[in-house]
């Protein structure tokens, strides 16, 4: 059997190679030709992804069994295309763009009561598609693309002023289009799931650190137990937010706020996570390889999205900004956790001595840097202990002149 891989990046490589494992010649297309993932498949190609006609074309000569996601952006649409054009099993065209044109994301829950909060589509620089200015909104207020995914390009402003201004800086190189939504109270989780014949699994919910507004960049995410309340109210909320969205036979991770009035989503796309979530730390949780286990349900094997059980783990990545004094050692990191009731998972540090760190803004300045995974014993303080230890972590580190 063969399949198809649209998106050959880096975060690409983790599915290459369980597909590998079980017996599938993988092709992968890709507009780069030094894309990380074109050099491990057993066929690449290199061909514009954001162009669906040349796209669909080069798909109908590899003729493939199926389709497999990856973590991808806006050209999820192309998938969907590719999917319809040859009559593949998994998402298709519409369900894509539901998923990465966010104005008509927006717009579909909103109509079915899942989704409250004002959004507006800016078609101007001071003006939205409904004619109300910007003085008006309720701020503070989140600014970001209307297509894609993930959290580029994203920034809070807290009156009309500052939205103004970014919106002036956006349009003088950047033409595409972008909303002003209001700013939803409330704890950021991510989600990991998977809609097989119909059904929603939720598998994992993981709570997210962020950095300070204006970013909101993740930088650390917590599994959450199945025996937390919110975890079923997200499992309910979910499987309303999937058939409203068209969503069948894919993998899916999103991000969703818990609030006074339950779950509020932000956006939810059929594709694996990144930053190393969907590969390492959602398996370690979990148990559930999402991506092995969909390539074996695609082939016909025996495969299974709910988890056995889950672990109380935390990713965290190298928030740190300044002059890197030292990088300890996985041994001095792992002594440090037993001393806390944790253990060490993962250690996988890639800055060095010397180095400058800058400021964290978004997941580029963040995702190079590395990360480390701890596991809680069940007799330790919660997310608040793992965040002590990350503090200690931390000092370990870096030093400010």
């Amino acid at each position: 059997m063969k399949a198809l891989i649209i998106g050959a990046s880096e975060e690409a490589l983790h599915t290459i190679e369980k597909a590998k494992e079980q017996g599938l010649t993988v092709v992968c297309m890709d507009g780069n030709p030094d894309a990380a993932g074109l050099k491990q498949a057993d066929e690449a190609i290199v061909v514009n992804i954001s162009n669906e006609e040349d796209t669909i074309a080069a798909a109908r000569k590899v003729e493939p069994d199926f389709l497999l996601t990856v973590p991808i952006g806006r050209y999820l649409t192309t998938t969907g295309a590719v999917n319809e054009d040859l009559d593949l099993p998994g998402i298709g065209k519409e369900a894509a763009v539901n998923c990465t044109d966010k104005w008509k994301f927006h717009r579909l829950l909103e109509e079915k009561g899942l989704r409250k909060g004002r959004c507006i589509l800016l078609t101007s620089w001071e003006e939205d598609g409904e004619g109300h200015v910007l003085e008006d909104f309720p701020y503070p207020a989140v600014l970001k693309p209307r297509f894609g995914s993930g959290s580029r390009g994203i920034l809070v402003v807290e009156n009309g002023e500052e939205a103004k201004k970014a919106i002036e800086e956006i349009r003088d190189g950047d033409e595409e289009d972008y909303l002003l939504e209001e700013c939803v109270e409330g704890e950021e989780y991510g989600i990991d799931g998977a809609v097989i014949r119909g059904k929603f699994y939720l598998i994992l919910l993981r709570k997210k650190e962020n950095t300070p507004f204006p970013a909101r960049q993740a930088v650390a995410y917590f599994s959450v137990l199945p025996t937390d309340e919110f975890y079923g109210q997200v499992e309910a909320y979910l499987k309303q937010v999937v058939s409203t969205l068209n969503l069948e036979e894919c993998l899916l991770h999103g991000d969703i706020i818990r609030t006074g009035q339950g779950p509020f989503l932000i956006e939810l796309s059929a594709r694996p996570s990144g930053h190393n979530l969907h590969n390492l730390f959602t398996p370690l949780a979990t148990g559930v390889d999402m991506a092995g286990e969909y390539i074996a349900y695609r082939m016909g094997k025996s495969c299974s999205f709910t988890p056995s059980c889950t672990r109380k783990l935390m990713i965290h990545y190298f928030d740190l900004e300044g002059e890197v004094k030292r990088v300890p050692s996985s041994e001095e990191v792992e002594a440090l956790a037993i001393k806390k009731g944790c253990r060490l998972i993962q250690w996988e540090c890639k800055i060095k001595p010397g180095e400058i760190l800058k400021k964290v803004c978004d997941g580029h300045s963040l995702m190079g840097r590395g990360y480390y995974i701890l596991e809680e014993s069940t007799e330790t303080e919660g997310e608040e202990g793992f965040k002590q230890l990350a503090d200690e972590i931390r000092k370990l580190t870096i030093r400010i002149n």
